[in-house]
């Protein structure tokens, strides 16, 4: 196969061995070759269209388009003595038709609009796959919630016992945040899902192209208008990688807490085998690997982004080679984020939460407290910094028991309790774990009720998400089969 068409020119073919690895961007590469070929067809339709290229030269280019549309690309285009894909691509078209006919493809364009138009077209298609993703998560939270309105647990602050609540208020608690994940996920597509295909080099093009056309074609929802924007704008990977980052932040908490439940000195969940390992010396051990690997992504997102925060932030408009190190910390967070989501979904699916031992624990550590505070105050009208600070007295004490409380009382403000009408059985009923959660029952609550309440909500918002994720698939899906149908007919 020839060599890279672009240098032979301005530029001489010798290069040592390393100089053609080191800037061959063929690693990325990889995750935008299809998106290349589908660039390369609509492109070529418009030339035709437009009549900027002959008939003669248009069917012996798109013939060897479809033969790589349908067939796949062949590993020689990867080779490093190309730069990247694209001059892979070329070249093998050239070769195939000559380079009267094949070197007319890459009229009215560039490399630069060239490749940031497939990392969107890639782009775009992860991104809905995160989407369908995070919305298959939601569902199994609900799901979970739906099945635990009444499974009482303890909540913590500081990793301490704080207040009982239950385990659905739990799980919705994580599908809201995963619902302003795929807020931002969705937002991320519409800035993604613009053409920037006709910018060229940066300043645009004098054949008379049709930008919006092709951008139709390639199942965009518009073209990204400024030329110079359209080849050196990077924040929409950097958009990207932060909801990735945000996203597995939400994820490796999750993983956390996972992690301490399923400790033999917690007990609240058995994780599935599937996702844990053992230990190559210790045969009695079950860890919860898949958890501490996705918490460790976690981490290695987040370095993503800040690498290609500080890649982006001192280079002048508009292209320049260091982007291209850009798109290895773009594929490795959409990669590592789409796979979390995915097994986080099993992860929690196949896991059996010990709901026995959860109520069991929820009324340790005096996490009624607060309740019994609050029945002071309603009940026998204190202030509540007042019964804040006799039960806090009480719990010093090591007990809260009418008598107890009693003492504190009198000792703190000279007030008795029980003068006031308070005795043993409306302590005790105050610190009774479920009247402590039906009290709750405030919007957002875990109060059964209100939890219930916020399930057919949430449920309702994920079916609209996934009808719009869907929507985006078929439009986008649409547009390409008619583009394909167009190239099939140019040839015949």
């Amino acid at each position: 196969m020839s060599k890279d068409p672009m240098r032979g020119g301005r530029l001489g073919d010798e290069r040592p061995p390393e100089v053609w690895n080191y800037l061959s961007s063929k690693d990325a590469d990889a995750f935008i070759g299809e998106s290349d070929i589908l660039v390369d067809i609509g492109h070529l339709l418009m030339l035709r269209r437009q009549g900027i290229i002959d008939a003669g030269s248009s069917r012996a280019i798109m013939d060897v388009l479809l033969h790589l549309y349908k067939d796949g690309i062949p590993k020689i285009v990867y080779d490093p003595k190309f730069e990247d894909v694209h001059a892979g691509i070329e070249a093998y078209i050239i070769e195939r038709t000559g380079a009267d006919k094949g070197g007319r493809l890459h009229m009215g364009r560039s490399r630069n609009d060239e490749v940031a138009t497939c990392v969107r077209i890639s782009l775009r298609k992860e991104i809905l796959e995160i989407l369908t993703g995070i919305s298959g998560l939601r569902e199994e939270l609900i799901r979970l919630s739906g099945e635990n309105l009444e499974s009482f647990m303890p909540g913590f602050t500081h990793l301490q016992y704080a207040q009982p609540t239950t385990l659905a208020h739990y799980f919705m608690n994580y599908e809201q945040a995963l619902g302003r994940d795929f807020e931002r996920f969705g937002d991320t597509f519409l800035r993604v899902d613009l053409c920037p295909l006709g910018a060229a080099a940066f300043a645009s093009t004098g054949y008379p192209i049709d930008r919006e056309y092709t951008a139709g074609l390639l199942g965009f929802s518009g073209v990204l208008e400024n030329s110079m924007d359209c080849v050196a704008g990077r924040d929409f990977c950097i958009e990207t990688i932060s909801a990735c980052a945000i996203l597995m932040t939400t994820l490796s908490r999750m993983c956390e807490e996972l992690i301490i439940w399923s400790s033999s000195f917690a007990g609240f969940v058995n994780l599935d085998d599937a996702y844990c390992s053992t230990s190559s010396i210790m045969p009695q051990k079950k860890n919860p690997d898949c958890a501490e690997i996705m918490r460790g992504k976690a981490g290695s997102v987040a370095g993503e982004l800040s690498a290609s925060v500080a890649l982006i932030k001192g280079l002048p408009m508009s292209y320049n080679r260091d982007m291209q190190d850009l798109w290895m910390h773009l594929w490795r967070a959409v990669f590592d984020t789409k796979s979390s989501v995915k097994i986080m979904t099993g992860l929690l699916k196949t896991a059996r939460f010990n709901t026995e031992k959860m109520e069991e624990d929820a009324g340790k550590g005096f996490s009624t407290a607060t309740e019994l505070a609050d029945v002071m105050v309603r009940n026998y009208g204190l202030p509540f910094r007042t019964a804040h600070g006799i039960v806090g007295r009480s719990v010093r004490l090591g007990k809260l028991d009418i008598d107890t409380l009693e003492e504190a009382s009198l000792e703190m403000t000279g007030i008795s309790l029980k003068d006031k009408g308070m005795d043993e059985k409306a302590v005790n009923d105050a610190l009774d774990v479920g009247f402590s959660v039906n009290e709750r029952s405030a919007t957002g609550g875990p109060a059964p009720e209100a939890v219930r309440k916020s399930i057919e909500k949430r449920d309702y918002a994920l079916k609209e998400d996934i009808e719009w994720t869907k929507l985006q698939k078929q439009r986008i899906d649409k547009s390409l089969k008619e583009m394909i149908k167009q190239a099939e007919e140019l040839i015949s």
